[in-house]
């Protein structure tokens, strides 16, 4: 290893020197230099933010260690914060390397740990511990009075894949217990981000330490991998025939040729398939196992998803780790910086649900010096019939995938959202501290989770109702000295193991043969005897069914099957994304990336956009209905729906436009000017109109009142929406 003498690497400690250089690097990356210094200060946050795969873990975590050598203390001295159990299990693997090494332990905590290592914690805290936010949850409920000793000499609290927790409840969950860790240790503890994906780094600042950005230090390497190979296929798909119900059990033929073309491509190497569905995952991995039968080869192709047992789960990630092919079918569980080895490629089916998704994908692959990194893209579009809406002749999939590689090509990510209540959250962070300390006063509990704490949008009238509502509520109590206790019901949740995640959970059945659990489905899903299932890439029939134990056996089964339904939503959709597709639109330029037939269907998507007049209009008739197409992601565009609903129109969102019925173009115009003419919506008002504003965890609790504050916070763009509906009609001919 040749370093300059100027170089960082001489400022930590020699023992990390020597663990380097055993290690046989042939010098420090760029990321890992810069880090060192302001680490080793230790008297800011830092977020570090590099390509994937440039040694951001190493980049923490070395000058960590040097620190850690040189004082050893009785006490947690960092906390690892990570988003999967996988992920933890990695970094323990590469994190213990050198900590045995240097005599610093380093402890793995979440549901799949074995009692024995936390005992052994507990009863000597020390060095490091590698924790997932509902874990360190529980830590507060169950062992709250244990904590200072516990958190005594801690140094270090290290954010691992910090854009990932940013803008959901598990973020702010996050911030709440880096805050609540604080008041435990008496002192601001150093926190360090790490990411790849940071779109605005000043909202990224905002979330390591709310109302501190001042605190935050940027730790930012340009460098960037190798080459760059990227290739979008299109194919078509058959026309729905309106006579015939749709067989569950059969593929439909263009997942069969993108299959194929997998098949043909990927066998023989080490490759990521993504999908946004896990539903996809089991029908993509079941083709392929077909595949693979009928040319009587190895079947290299698993699974990976989230309801998988975690056996399975690790079983395909071993697999990557060996040094033979494999090609693992998955969601976004490996989107994350799981160590998985090089792999050669990845592929995408179906378009990227965002840029910062896409990017942490491919970053997967190249990871090798000199070697490229690969995607292959595949999209699927519609065959055009006299079925086909103006809406799917514009093939939104096929555009969406160019705008998305588009925008990744110029080193744009979307942002963090910004002004969320999170109401949900606030109250299970309350009835936490509430166990944690045995009881809060009122006034204490707005100044550390609101006026200094992560629920700054939070106002203090709005405070002062939720107290209300959760005493009407019986979740908490009030003691004659003014003590927040726990209610009835909300010692009742609180002892609840569902209680530590800050997100919903869904009642599921447990899948499992006579010898080994399989993994789960949502017990929503009709599951009935002799029923045969794709799952864990395989087929089985269904043995029987008991619903209060909610438990399905199954047997290997070669019968055809269907892929189950696991629920999920659709994800948010930036402004810049759409806008970057109506620029395709009316461009005439072709990206080199994409093979002949996806060129074809471009050039058809841009004509049905030309004939249905959206080069020059916003609003296309389409029989006795009209679509109005805003051009903007998905908080405009359900504003946009709310307030037309409430003009008392029949409007419905139908992906790229709203479907308005019972007008006619020139109609709807007035409706819309009308929009401008009142200026940006009352949003608290706008909010009545929707029926179901409960989507977070405790939204149950809530009166209408603070559900319309929640749902406006999160759902709802008045002034963008204002200025969308503004342009819509300044630019109309009607």
């Amino acid at each position: 290893m040749t370093v300059p003498a100027t170089s960082n690497f001489y400022r930590l400690h020699p023992r990390v020197q020597q663990w380097i250089a055993s290690k046989k690097w042939p010098a420090l990356r760029e990321i890992q230099e810069l880090a060192i210094p302001p680490i080793l200060a230790g008297d800011k946050d830092v977020i570090i933010t590099a390509a994937t795969a440039q040694g951001k873990t190493e980049a923490a975590f070395l000058p960590i260690f040097s620190q850690l050598v040189d004082q050893p203390a009785q006490g947690i001295q960092v906390i690892g914060l990570g988003p999967l159990k996988a992920l933890i299990n990695d970094q323990h693997r590469r994190l213990s390397a050198i900590g045995d090494c240097l005599n610093i332990p380093v402890c793995p905590w979440h549901g799949d740990i074995g009692s024995g290592p936390k005992k052994r914690l507990l009863k000597q805290p020390a060095g490091m511990l590698l924790i997932t936010p509902e874990s360190l949850e529980a830590l507060f409920v169950l062992r709250g009075q244990e904590l200072s000793r516990l958190f005594a000499s801690l140094s270090y609290i290290v954010i691992d894949e910090m854009h990932s927790f940013i803008s959901i409840e598990r973020g702010r969950q996050l911030q709440s217990l880096m805050q609540r860790v604080e008041q435990v240790v008496g002192r601001p503890v150093p926190r360090i981000g790490l990411s790849a994906t940071l779109g605005d780094m000043s909202l990224a600042a905002e979330f390591l330490r709310p109302g501190q950005q001042e605190r935050v230090q940027l730790v930012q390497s340009f460098a960037k991998g190798d080459e760059l190979k990227l290739q979008l296929r299109g194919y078509r798909s058959a026309p729905p025939d309106p006579e015939e119900e749709e067989d569950e059990t059969m593929p439909p033929p263009d997942a069969v040729e993108i299959a194929q073309h997998l098949f043909q491509s990927l066998r023989g190497e080490k490759n990521l398939i993504f999908i946004n569905s896990r539903r996809q995952v089991e029908r993509y991995a079941d083709i392929l196992r077909n595949f693979s039968a009928e040319y009587r080869v190895p079947n290299e192709f698993m699974p990976h998803h989230g309801s998988l047992s975690k056996e399975l789960r690790a079983e395909a990630e071993e697999a990557l780790k060996r040094d033979h092919p494999v090609n693992v079918i998955c969601t976004m569980t490996l989107e994350m910086g799981i160590d998985v080895g090089a792999v050669q490629s990845i592929a995408q089916i179906g378009p990227p649900s965002s840029v910062a998704s896409t990017r942490q994908r491919l970053g997967r692959s190249g990871r090798r010096a000199g070697d490229p990194a690969i995607m292959r893209v595949y999209v699927s579009v519609p065959q055009l019939s006299a079925y086909t809406s103006p809406e799917q002749a514009l093939y939104p999939d096929l555009v969406q995938g160019i705008a998305i590689i588009n925008l990744l090509l110029k080193g744009w990510y979307e942002p963090p959202i910004a002004g969320r209540l999170h109401i949900s959250t606030l109250i299970q962070q309350m009835l936490s501290s509430i166990a944690q300390q045995g009881g809060i006063r009122a006034d204490q509990a707005w100044h550390d989770f609101c006026e200094q704490g992560p629920f700054q949008e939070m106002e203090q009238d709005l405070f002062i109702k939720l107290l209300r509502c959760l005493g009407e509520r019986d979740l908490i109590q009030q003691s004659q000295d003014g003590l927040l206790l726990l209610g009835l019901k909300g010692e009742r949740l609180v002892n609840h193991y569902t209680f530590y995640t800050a997100f919903s959970t869904t009642e599921e059945y447990r899948i499992s043969t006579p010898d080994r659990f399989l993994g789960t489905l949502p017990t929503a899903m009709p599951i009935v005897e002799e029923m045969i299932l794709l799952f864990a890439g395989q087929r089985w029939e269904v043995q029987s069914v008991d619903e209060e134990k909610q438990m399905v056996m199954v047997m290997p089964s070669e019968g055809e099957g269907q892929a189950p339904a696991f629920g999920g939503s659709s994800g948010f959709v930036h402004d810049r994304v759409r806008q970057t597709m109506r620029d395709i639109y009316r461009s005439t330029d072709v990206p080199v990336y994409l093979d002949a037939t996806a060129k074809k269907l471009l050039k058809e998507a841009r004509q049905s956009f030309s004939d249905c007049g959206l080069d020059q209009e916003s609003i296309v008739g389409e029989d006795e209905q009209v679509l109005l197409f805003p051009w903007r992601g998905s908080l405009i565009m359900n504003t946009l729906h709310m307030l037309l609903l409430d003009s008392g129109l029949k409007a419905s969102q139908e992906g790229l436009a709203i479907k308005v019925k019972g007008v006619e173009p020139d109609e709807l115009m007035p409706y819309l000017q009308s929009l401008v003419n009142l200026g940006p919506a009352n949003p608290l008002r706008l909010a009545d109109v929707v029926r179901n504003k409960r989507s977070e965890k405790y939204d149950w609790v809530l009166t209408d009142e603070l559900l319309n504050h929640n749902y406006v916070a999160r759902f709802f763009d008045p002034q963008g929406t204002w200025e969308t509906v503004s342009e819509i009609c300044g630019g109309s001919s009607f």
